[in-house]
């Protein structure tokens, strides 16, 4: 399946969703219009109980070169306050209740590695060079990086990243732990769409969305936040036919059918997208 966007491209097989930032010839440098097709893209993959996980990657050469310096240098000219968002996504890959995967396929500068950070999972390139560089800009991190990159990398790293806003390569990412591998260019989506494909199929959904949801929306260290969630979700799950279906399909050696979704199951006490922060 295929849909029609302007500044991004989506389309959906074997149950993954592969968001595509789509302007290659601007090395897909952020717009506002890409922010409104990417939330679309985001909500609708939430909705859709055929997408069981997703991918968001760049076309062409790069992930995003960040914001869009064509303008010149009013780009980050004095905002309106009233309608001025640091994030410019109303609905967040960490709402997507499904695994969202970034595939950094190359160069990721500014907000294009702070989008990343919203994601579950980062696959990078090693060549790419990668940098939180707003603070050499005259600006600020944006996209809730201050609270994305501490959980991802830790507070020190954290501070290193983005008070010096240094560049840093793909291999230096896997390194500190903020990307799972760094391959070569070319190995970089289909090593996502791999382990996008091994969710789609083995993972139960509402299970899946479940934890992910406790991981994007309590503080590591709240310990007994925690365990009073895990406690009521396995009440909310175990019973329910998708335990006796993991058990069985482990025991059968097959793949498992998984029958519960998102629109009939979920809890009616958990929010089905995350608090604004």
């Amino acid at each position: 399946m295929t849909d029609h966007y302007q500044d991004i491209a989506y389309t959906v097989d074997d149950r993954v969703a592969v968001i595509t930032l789509n302007r290659p010839e601007k090395l897909n440098a952020f717009s506002s219009l890409m922010g409104t097709e990417l939330s679309d893209a985001l909500r609708r993959c939430d909705a859709d109980e055929d997408v069981r996980a997703v991918v968001v990657t760049g076309g062409g050469r790069a992930f995003c070169a960040g914001a869009d310096f064509s303008g010149g240098p009013g780009v980050f000219g004095t905002p309106n306050p009233d309608g001025f968002r640091s994030d410019a996504l109303e609905f967040h890959p960490w709402d997507v209740r499904k695994p969202v995967i970034a595939a950094i396929n190359g160069h990721a500068v500014g907000l294009g590695m702070t989008i990343a950070l919203q994601c579950d999972i980062r696959y990078i390139a090693a060549d790419a060079r990668w940098g939180i560089v707003q603070n050499r800009r005259g600006v600020l991190p944006d996209f809730r990086s201050h609270w994305t990159l501490p959980r991802t990398v830790g507070h020190a790293k954290a501070l290193e990243i983005l008070l010096t806003g240094k560049m840093y390569t793909g291999t230096e990412a896997a390194e500190m732990g903020l990307a799972t591998a760094a391959l070569p260019a070319d190995e970089v989506l289909p090593a996502a769409l791999e382990t996008a494909k091994d969710i789609a199929v083995n993972v139960a959904p509402v299970s899946v969305a479940l934890s992910k949801r406790l991981l994007w929306t309590t503080s590591p260290g709240d310990q007994g936040l925690i365990n009073d969630l895990e406690r009521r979700i396995h009440l909310h799950v175990m019973g329910q036919p998708d335990a006796t279906e993991g058990v069985m399909a482990f025991l059968e050696k097959r793949p498992p059918e998984w029958s519960l979704t998102l629109a009939d199951h979920w809890p009616d006490w958990m929010p089905p997208a995350t608090q604004d922060k």
